[in-house]
């Protein structure tokens, strides 16, 4: 279909049909189409007239459109269509590309921050005779607690978890092969980035509507439910090689029941190798309508192939949610969140590693933290296979709590979802602030001995790494009175045995199930946390440092070390520095003598110390091996002058001719 626009008043003015109309879609005997027009720069600034005069001579033939202008560009497009299909959307700050896909042509949108113009403004024209008032909503300085929900379903194994890394732009959610199993049981969430839309994300686990109330699924089920009554949206994905499962027509009749008044999005995942140019796409999409929940977004989540249609079904979506319940409030929040941060700037967030072997009780404790069922619990060991990051208000201050599957030393030619998940609890205790290590107490009253050789080396790792480590003794309710008492009384002495490095390491006995000690827990965590952050002026240092070397017990006056001064260097762990003069070092004795005496005095015990040493030059000995440097070099660069600049770093020389 090819339009005349005679109603323009000079040629010179005239558009010029870009690319030819395409039909995409039929309905009751009207071919749609969508087609691109440039225009002379002259038209888009002096001619808005006869551009809108333009429009309402369309206005006659279709039901509704929309036209876009990008001055920058000077690019007009139009997207007319009838009814049934729902008009593009484009924003400030964005150029338009023709993409093909599959013999199916269109036009989506892409980021350009340099077409961006900040005097110049994108002009939108409805048929309904509305126009779009006031800002462009900005998503990115929205807080994360105001963003809209969405929330990824569907049977397992349709990439749920790919398409959700692939939105948080992280890996984050383990992602594995296994047809037949369940890789994510629990629920995650992210902040997503889309172009310029941000949102909360949530991967769900596999949906199997006949799975029993009793079983893993069944279980999983109800925590998607629950999920699903608290978010905005919800993207259904069925995965296109497989084309339309039964399971998909249960996790539709599923959604119907559960979510009436949730906006379902279809989404056609692993579309890319439907790109063979003979209507596979149409295909798919055309069965995936069975369904009921319109038509499909063919992408795919492995390679980002359609993002930006998903980015043009969300985008109107989104903003009516946030100009509807959060434009009112927007300022006020966003004052309460400035004074708020200015009050609480010593209060950084903390983040807190829940680590053990399997079966422990680390979801339950964190269930009984959060007093909810966050995280998915049973008898079953190895339930928890992602590391579940978690949000939690205590006392005031930000902690991220992380749920971390069960720690098992696994064999190198061992693969699956298990290995995935010992990997990711590694580098979840390398983030971590504060680690707490879970027993259980039942195995330790009965193997009479506190920790195995994995909690020892999860202990272990945790001191290298300069975290603030808190051993928590679950499953307390389980043991009888005497048997208790002596756990009790013999876990916290054995523990310092089997971890010299560390004195004072806090042990908190706890009954997760019951809810018992979970306070206890919190705190100890607090105060190991400002442990780890402490510091110590270097006034105070110097005067604790010579009523400590005054009661040390020296052989001689001659082998004493002399230490000039003491300071901190750094914090998260505490990081000092003895700088010792003379010919004399100090000894790993001791250096251990005075990290016993820093916890001792200062209260630092449950935390790892650092103390190094650093030998203070004599007057006159850095000038005379740099004279000594200069000469040599002056020899090797044939007679050339070289001079040589020092510092704590470096020796900087610059050779002069």
């Amino acid at each position: 279909m090819i339009f005349h626009l005679n109603s323009l008043s000079s040629s010179e003015s005239r558009p010029k049909v870009v690319s030819q109309s395409i039909p995409t879609k039929v309905t009751a005997g009207l071919s749609l189409h969508r087609f691109a027009i440039s225009f002379p720069e002259n038209f888009v600034t002096n001619q808005a007239q006869n551009r809108l005069h333009f429009a309402i001579r369309i206005q006659k033939i279709f039901y509704h459109f929309r036209i876009t202008t990008l001055l920058p560009r000077n690019l007009v497009h139009h997207s007319i269509n009838n009814e049934r299909s729902p008009p593009l959307q484009f924003n400030k700050g964005s150029h338009f590309h023709h993409s093909t896909f599959e013999n199916r042509h269109w036009f989506s949108t892409i980021r350009a921050h340099d077409d961006v113009s900040n005097d110049i403004k994108d002009s939108c024209v409805e048929t309904s005779g509305t126009q779009l008032s006031g800002k462009p909503v900005e998503f990115s300085k929205v807080d994360a607690r105001l963003l809209p929900t969405v929330l990824l379903i569907g049977r397992p194994n349709v990439g749920k978890s790919a398409l959700f890394n692939r939105l948080i732009r992280r890996r984050e959610a383990l992602v594995y092969n296994t047809p037949n199993d369940h890789v994510t049981r629990d629920i995650r969430e992210g902040i997503a980035k889309l172009g310029d839309l941000r949102f909360k994300v949530l991967d769900s686990a596999g949906l199997e509507a006949e799975a029993s109330s009793g079983s893993v699924l069944g279980r999983t089920a109800e925590m998607t439910a629950n999920v699903l009554r608290m978010s905005n949206l919800a993207l259904f994905l069925i995965d296109a090689r497989d084309g339309l499962q039964p399971m998909d027509l249960d996790v539709g009749k599923w959604l119907r029941k559960h979510a009436p008044g949730i906006k379902i999005i279809m989404v056609m995942n692993k579309a890319e190798s439907l790109d063979d140019g003979f209507g596979s796409v149409d295909a798919a999409s055309g069965e995936a309508q069975i369904l009921g929940f319109g038509d499909p977004i063919p992408l795919s989540a492995e390679t980002g192939l359609g993002m930006n249609d998903l980015y043009e079904v969300l985008r109107p979506l989104l903003e009516e949610y946030m100009l509807k319940n959060i434009n009112e409030s927007l300022d006020e929040s966003n004052e309460e969140c400035e004074s708020s941060e200015q009050e609480d700037e010593s209060k950084l967030p903390l983040q807190l590693a829940f680590v053990g072997r399997p079966n422990v009780g680390k979801s339950t404790l964190l269930n009984a933290i959060l007093q909810e069922d966050r995280v998915l619990v049973g008898p079953e060991a190895g339930l928890t296979r992602d590391s579940v990051r978690v949000e939690f208000q205590y006392e005031g201050r930000t902690i991220y709590m992380v749920d971390t599957a069960g720690w098992l030393q696994r064999t190198k030619s061992e693969k699956g979802p298990g290995s995935l998940s010992v990997v990711q609890s590694k580098k979840n205790l390398m983030r971590a602030h504060v680690v707490a290590l879970v027993l259980d107490g039942e195995e330790v009253s009965k193997a009479r001995k506190s920790m195995t050789h994995d909690e020892v080396v999860i202990a272990r790792r945790s001191i290298e790494e300069g975290r603030g480590l808190v051993i928590i003794v679950n499953k307390m309710d389980l043991l009888k009175d005497k048997l208790y008492d002596r756990v009790v009384k013999a876990v916290p002495e054995e523990i310092q045995t089997i971890i010299p490095q560390v004195a004072g390491i806090p042990v908190v006995f706890v009954s997760a199930l019951e809810g018992k000690g979970r306070i206890d827990v919190m705190d100890e965590v607090i105060q190991t946390y400002k442990k780890w952050c402490f510091r110590l002026s270097t006034a105070r240092l110097n005067r604790w440092l010579c009523k400590v070397m005054s009661r040390h017990s020296w052989k001689d006056l001659a082998s004493q070390p002399k230490v000039k001064y003491f300071t901190q260097v750094k914090a998260r762990p505490p990081t000092f520095v003895a700088f010792v003069s003379g010919k004399t070092r100090l000894s790993d004795t001791d250096l251990r003598f005075l990290t016993r005496s820093l916890k001792e005095d200062f209260d630092m015990g449950g935390i790892p110390v650092r103390i190094l040493q650093r030998v203070v030059p004599k007057k006159g000995t850095t000038g005379s091996n740099n004279s000594s440097n200069s000469n040599s070099k002056s020899k090797k660069n044939g007679g050339k002058f070289v001079a040589g600049e020092a510092s704590d770093k470096r020796i900087l020389n610059v050779v002069k001719d």
